[in-house]
């Protein structure tokens, strides 16, 4: 059984920076990904990590301003957020695909993922 335990988020003033952190027991993911989902807004990719690779995927609104990492050793994976806004507000989920492999064009795709995490709010005043 795989489980994703996260923790990280809270309050920041825009501009400020955040880490979320995402542990992962059970089996080892082929990929993590990172989903938030706005007040009524639907759940939307934000980054996502090849677990073996290292390779990253950032949707556009967060390029060049957050950070996906892992370690393998520890099963874990970090989302780094920079220069944080207000739109940025919204609850975030990590999620891992453990089964099969995950082609780069669905990396987005909230359905390829099998296990999430809780899910933790992260709130950016202005």
């Amino acid at each position: 059984q795989v489980q994703l335990v996260q923790s990280g988020g809270g309050l920041v003033q825009a501009g400020g920076s955040l880490t979320l952190a995402c542990a992962v027991s059970g089996r080892s993911p082929n990929a993590m990904g990172w989903f938030r989902r706005a007040p009524v807004k639907e759940r939307e990719f934000v980054a996502a990590i090849y677990w073996n690779s290292g390779s990253t995927y950032y949707a556009d609104s967060v390029r060049g301003r957050f950070t996906i990492t892992r370690d393998i050793a520890k099963n874990t994976a970090n989302l780094q957020m920079n220069s944080l806004k207000p739109e940025d507000t919204a609850v975030y989920y990590c999620a891992v695909h453990s089964y099969g492999r995950l082609w780069n064009e669905d990396v987005w795709s909230d359905v390829k993922y099998d296990y999430w995490g809780q899910g933790t709010q992260v709130t950016v005043s202005s």
